[in-house]
């Protein structure tokens, strides 16, 4: 269950609209706490079983490949693929990637191995076959989805990847059919987690507060979530947010980009890291008569679940430096690590940080092996700026959108 996830641009035709169907099965359970709320935040916005139906069907059935997709909504072109993750894509069976839906690559590269890795609306695998690579053999990997055809695509390939890539060399791959609303039911345990992943899901969602929830609960302190997602640049209406077609497309899910800083905050993540920004084009006519104005960005975020991140960026007169390391952390980050699009840290350059940065690098954090960071919160200095931090330049590729991510270092 996800969005698409194109390795050309030429996947995404521009049809006209087109109803979708909503049936399923009677023998799918939803969670049952997810309600309809009358806010305008588009949080919550339609009947939970509608939107399960219509996510199942337009997945499931009407969407046969990416090629089937209406809109260029979640298209990543494959120029901008790191080379690692280009060559692990070629040993991905071809069913696995023509049923793949998604708008990003939030995997990180490097310094995984040996970790636990939970994938939200896994659909046909891809990004499950990806990390079992990373992680390897002493790792694990568990998809999590509620559409049964795609499932069946994941699980039956996974004896082609070992053959493809080498069976000692893959983690163990695990699909559980369950709601991304209620991890708990579909068999993960609290404090188990040490990344989550998702590729254009959390949109698609019809409660993402109790997604949100379900991943932080989910997590170990120290863990992330990275994922890739749709959002707007304002709350969307009534007429968008139950367009059928456009909600399938990943649009009319999409959270304003400000309530859903404003609601990771609230859970406990509380300060969401905005690593790319790109400007999504509409180019159908027909449905850029129903958005009007509203602008789409695909962005990628890290979301780290740790207890002493502040509201605000603050100065301790902490320094961080990169120091590389094992786990395939020198292969993907030889010369440089991204944190995120303000902080890009050069190999073993000393570089001033925020109390928050410094935490998201040192323990219990999963990446504190490949950093060393020097002082303590002992004294502190007042606000921190970040455009002096350890920043090179936004990651983005529209610098309209740089106001609307409303975090502190990001």
């Amino acid at each position: 269950m996800s969005c698409c996830s194109c390795e050309n641009t030429s996947c995404c035709n521009n049809n006209p609209t087109t109803t979708v169907a909503s049936t399923t099965s009677s023998s799918d359970h939803h969670p049952s706490h997810i309600i309809t709320p009358k806010d305008q935040s588009g949080l919550q916005y339609q009947s939970s079983d509608a939107v399960y139906k219509s996510v199942q069907e337009y997945y499931g059935k009407v969407l046969s490949t990416t090629n089937d997709l209406k809109t260029s909504a979640c298209c990543t072109p494959s120029s901008g693929l790191h080379p690692i993750m280009k060559a692990l894509l070629s040993k991905i069976p071809d069913e696995v990637m023509s049923k793949y839906y998604g708008c990003g690559s939030p995997l990180p590269l490097g310094g995984i191995r040996g970790r636990t890795v939970l994938d939200l609306g896994s659909g046909s695998g891809r990004d499950v076959y990806l990390a079992s690579m990373l992680v390897g053999k002493s790792g694990k990997c568990v998809g999590v989805d509620m559409t049964e055809e795609q499932l069946e695509v994941a699980r039956r390939n996974i004896d082609q990847l070992k053959k493809s890539f080498g069976e000692d060399d893959v983690a163990t791959m695990e699909f559980k059919k369950g709601f991304i609303e209620d991890l708990k039911q579909a068999g993960i345990e609290e404090n188990s987690i040490d990344i989550v992943i998702s590729n254009c899901v959390v949109n698609l969602s019809p409660d993402k507060e109790a997604v949100l929830n379900g991943v932080y609960n989910s997590l170990k302190f120290g863990g992330e979530f990275i994922f890739s997602d749709v959002y707007c640049d304002r709350r969307l209406s009534s007429e968008v947010r139950s367009h059928e077609l456009l909600f399938g497309e990943c649009i009319a899910g999409a959270l304003y980009i400000n309530d859903f800083i404003a609601l990771c905050k609230k859970i406990g993540f509380t300060d969401p890291r905005e690593v790319t920004l790109s400007e999504i084009k509409i180019h159908d006519f027909r449905m850029k008569e129903i958005l009007g104005n509203a602008k789409f960005y695909s962005v990628t975020y890290r979301l780290f679940k740790l207890d002493d991140l502040e509201p605000q960026c603050e100065d301790y007169g902490q320094v961080a430096i990169y120091r590389g390391g094992a786990n395939g952390m020198d292969e993907a980050y030889k010369h440089a690590y991204v944190l995120d699009g303000k902080h890009v840290f050069e190999r073993n350059r000393p570089v001033l940080v925020c109390g928050n940065t410094a935490s998201m690098l040192s323990k219990p954090s999963w990446l504190a092996p490949y950093f060393e960071i020097i002082g303590d919160r002992s004294v502190h200095y007042g606000m921190f700026d970040c455009s002096k931090g350890g920043s090179s330049q936004r990651c983005e590729t529209n610098s309209d959108a740089s106001s609307c991510s409303g975090s502190s270092c990001c």
